[in-house]
């Protein structure tokens, strides 16, 4: 399955606790990441920088929904699920 254009529910809904560029402390779930360029897309796909939990999410049918707004649902669920 490939990422849905203009979605970015996994770069929005999760947590991500590793260092990124502009973010040293990680990024806090519910916050795009500032990765992201105008067309939602990530600026570090395929750089070493890029964190690798973000490399180890691939989408799934499960995960993605029909739309942005049921991927943004079910990782926000997994995000409140997961949080210690």
């Amino acid at each position: 399955m490939d990422c849905r254009p203009g979605c970015a529910a996994c770069c929005t809904a999760p947590s991500i606790s590793s260092p990124l560029p502009g973010l040293p402390q990680g990024k806090p779930a519910g916050v795009p990441c500032p990765q992201l360029d105008e067309a939602l897309r990530c600026r570090l796909f395929g750089r070493p920088e890029r964190p690798a939990v973000c490399a180890s999410l691939a989408p799934s049918a499960e995960m993605c929904g029909g739309s942005r707004r049921q991927a943004l649902h079910w990782l926000t669920r997994l995000e409140v699920a997961t949080a210690p």
